[in-house]
């Protein structure tokens, strides 16, 4: 009978990286680093797992998303558990746990995995990374100009223009009072609303105004449209939208239809938008969100802090070419090719020298011929070649092919190592 084959096709809504999508996954991530590391920030981590009730405690939006969204399961203890779907929830339970003995303002970055059940699209898996950035404590105008300054900033590391992206800002609270001035004051019909603007931009004008209309009347839905079309700089937004003027962040605009998914956000959110036409969406948000250490004690720390995700950062990066020539080149500096068999242990001693002083070097023990595997060298960008053979083993005269210039150097080891330094 006739042996089943397992499938070769990865989990759906997750991807393998092969070493040429591993090397752009950590350019993104050195870059990622290199810029939180710059405005100050620690990297921390923690378990993928968390207990379910982490994501379901701040209430019916939360829990809807771990009964439809999560990977969530009982563990062999009997204790529901979620593969973590965000990381802003665990980092604000670290900083509870260790409010007593940390120094304020944290900055706290982290760079990890998560997964979520959905319907798998452009922009949008079950399983990414994601670079979070989190500031606790602090002044709070202060914290979220530079939660918004480092990620303007991030965006210009890889090379992007001001012109590519746009800082679209709003304020929570500022809306509450806002639905209150227009005589909207229950907190059920505000979340309702701040719901149905989120796809204020996805949605016909004329459809967006009949459900509006179905939830405050036509008047009062009058007014709100008016609100989202022209949108007043109350104290708040100007105030942040002057500072990261001041910052010489101008690329900047207030956006009340901005809502952010998630009902801890309790001021200012913001998100960042490609404002080209191939890849016209949101490439990171965030928020400030007060409250979300109360859930662990009685004594909150304010936070504010952000989420940009791995597969729309490259995404933008592949639209605007922003990776050509930035991602390093997966291949070794240098391969030793052993002229037989025979001298393949010589070439292992031989290909150590030289990563003793932090030369990348193969060696490759294939049994194609000795052209063959120059050819392919040549063929896999590796920049030098070096045989080893009988002759060069007796005479402790090598060749040192320079393969994307078809030049040759001789010499002792010694001589083409020094020489090799030099040359990189």
């Amino acid at each position: 009978m006739k042996e089943i084959k397992l499938s070769t096709q990865s989990y759906k809504g997750v991807r393998d990286f092969y070493p040429e999508d591993a090397a752009v996954q950590d350019y993104i991530f050195t870059t990622w680093s290199k810029t939180a590391k710059a405005f100050g920030f620690a990297r921390f981590d923690a378990s993928l797992l968390e207990p379910a009730e982490l994501y379901k405690a701040k209430g019916a939006e939360n829990a809807e998303m771990v009964n439809e969204q999560t990977y969530t399961f009982i563990d062999r203890g009997e204790r529901e558990v979620t593969l973590r779907p965000e990381m802003t929830p665990s980092v604000a339970r670290m900083i509870a746990a260790k409010k007593r003995d940390l120094q304020f303002p944290v900055r706290w970055y982290s760079i990890p995995n998560l997964f979520r059940y959905e319907r798998p699209q452009r922009g949008r898996l079950r399983e990414h990374w994601q670079l979070n950035c989190d500031i606790f404590g602090g002044d709070e105008l202060a914290g979220d100009i530079e939660s918004i300054a480092l990620a303007h900033q991030l965006l210009l590391d890889f090379g992007a223009a001001p012109k590519m992206f746009e800082v679209r800002v709003n304020n929570r609270q500022e809306m509450r009072s806002l639905y209150e001035n227009l005589g909207i004051k229950d907190p059920a019909t505000q979340n309702k609303i701040t719901q149905l603007n989120d796809r204020f931009h996805k949605l016909p004008r004329a459809e967006y105004c009949t459900q509006l209309e179905a939830l405050i009347g036509a008047d009062t839905a009058q007014k709100v449209l008016a609100l989202l079309e022209n949108p007043e700089s109350s104290l708040a937004t100007r105030e942040l939208v002057n500072g990261l003027f001041e910052l010489g962040i101008t690329n900047v605009k207030i956006d009340r239809s901005l809502a952010r998914g998630f009902n801890y956000y309790t001021g200012t959110i913001f998100e960042i938008f490609d404002v080209s036409g191939e890849n016209n969406r949101s490439l990171l948000g965030g928020g400030r969100y007060d409250n979300l250490t109360a859930l662990f004690s009685e004594d909150s720390v304010s936070g504010v802090g952000f989420g940009m995700g791995d597969v729309t950062m490259r995404d933008f990066l592949e639209t605007h070419a922003l990776l050509e020539g930035r991602v390093k080149s997966i291949a070794p500096t240098l391969v030793i090719i052993p002229a037989d068999p025979s001298h393949n242990l010589a070439a292992l001693k031989i290909a150590q020298v030289f990563r003793q002083r932090e030369i990348s070097t193969a060696v490759d023990t294939g049994e194609k011929k000795l052209g063959k595997k120059i050819s392919d060298a040549a063929g896999a960008s590796i920049l030098y070649a070096l045989v080893v053979g009988q002759d060069e083993l007796q005479s402790n005269t090598y060749t040192l092919k320079n393969l994307p210039q078809s030049t040759s150097e001789e010499g002792t080891l010694d001589t083409l190592l020094t020489s090799l330094i030099v040359a990189l």
